[in-house]
């Protein structure tokens, strides 16, 4: 019997979470994408719980390493099974166990189980489906091995192997992905992955990110707007650093963001008068710097899921320069949010002729409104569960 039993139907779910927090040393849209969920899940009237493990507080432990690889390589150790039958849930919704929570004990669960896969870590150790600069599927297309002989994980090959045992049996074999009734994927180009995965697509449902209803001012006037703007993680697969390298003089660019790169941003931006550094930013003042600019620039060298930046940007009515073969520049393409383009092209020529063609705020707001507003997950959130 589904748990909600029709369109019209207006009665509290209750819902359980579960979520491995990741540290808060760095930035994570994960774990933002995760309590926005809960905030709007509970003000549409459901009744939400939170069962969590957070690395900042398990880290501390001197044995904490030796713990979570085991956890990761067996799928047994730490879970909220206790706590979750006294709550008695109707739904459990499980976002991220690694490393802090095991995954055998979904299997136990006797109500209905709902898995957002935020990443590629069921596909790849590191989770990004990219290596030295390159899209990589060895892990996918042949043996997670090749994971450990390129210390994938933190590039070191102790980190790596526990993450590639997990991966070796391939998806069929992972208990929460064979365990979970329904399966969430960001974009359709992380569902077409994990369809070629061996994922069975009956239990696939695309259910993006949103903006929170507190964080959406409305676009402003688009007298207000100038100049280009990258924000995310200061990192090699976000494209930031050859972002800036081919960054045409005379055209103003903003990089809002934190990561392992930051020195080399730092350094290539005071040495660029067209760029200017403002470093890492809470996620409402970067999206206040958002609603004074006229793009978003997102050079993503990997394929992602879907950052939080593109419904952020939307919802300013912002349009979107994104790269292949990132999800968001095929959602560019598929939405009329602004335009797509591949690094080998003379693309930063372009940059001067874009006004004329440039997507209005208004067409951009549109998208947002149907598809990344806190109103459409929530009735995305609703459908999902009638089928249930």
């Amino acid at each position: 019997m589904p748990i909600l039993r029709g369109p019209g139907t207006k009665c509290a779910v209750r819902i359980a979470i579960v979520h491995s927090f990741y540290s808060t040393k760095q930035p994570s849209g994960e774990n933002a994408a995760v309590e926005a969920q809960a905030s709007a899940l509970r003000r549409a009237g459901h009744e939400v719980r939170c069962f969590a493990a957070h690395t900042d507080q398990l880290q501390g432990d001197l044995l904490y390493p030796i713990r979570a690889a085991l956890r990761v390589a067996t799928g047994r150790g730490a879970n909220p099974l206790t706590a979750l039958r006294r709550f008695q849930p109707d739904v459990v919704h499980i976002h991220n166990l690694f490393p802090n929570f095991g995954r055998r004990w979904v299997e136990d669960v006797s109500a209905p189980v709902v898995h957002t896969i935020h990443n590629f870590r069921p596909l790849c150790a590191n989770g990004l489906l990219y290596r030295k600069g390159h899209i990589c599927t060895k892990c996918l297309d042949r043996s997670s091995w090749h994971a450990v002989q390129h210390r994938c994980y933190r590039g070191s090959v102790l980190a790596t192997a526990p993450v590639a045992w997990s991966l070796r049996k391939g998806l069929t074999a992972d208990p929460l992905l064979r365990r979970s009734d329904r399966l969430l994927l960001l974009t359709p180009l992380q569902r077409d992955l994990y369809l070629r995965a061996g994922l069975p697509a009956h239990k696939m449902v695309v259910l993006p990110n949103f903006v929170p209803a507190e964080l959406d001012a409305g676009p402003p006037p688009a007298s207000q707007r100038s100049g280009s703007l990258f924000v995310g993680r200061l990192s090699d697969e976000k494209g930031v650093v050859d972002l800036i390298r081919s960054w045409p003089e005379g055209e103003h660019l903003s990089i809002v963001g934190d990561g392992p790169q930051r020195k080399t941003v730092a350094a290539l931006s005071a040495g660029n008068k067209s760029v200017t550094f403002l470093g890492r930013l809470p996620r409402a003042q970067a999206v206040a710097v958002m609603r004074r600019h006229r793009w978003l620039v997102f050079p993503s060298r990997w394929f992602e899921a879907l950052p939080l930046v593109y419904p952020e940007a939307l919802a300013c009515g912002l349009p979107v320069i994104a790269f292949y073969p990132s999800a968001v520049a095929h959602l560019v393409t598929e939405e009329g949010t602004g335009f797509s383009v591949h690094w080998h092209e003379p693309w930063s020529r372009a940059l001067s002729g874009l006004s004329d063609r440039t997507p209005s705020p208004e067409a951009c707001r549109r998208v947002f409104e149907t598809r990344y507003s806190e109103t459409a997950f929530v009735q995305q959130y609703e459908s999902m569960l009638r089928t249930l």
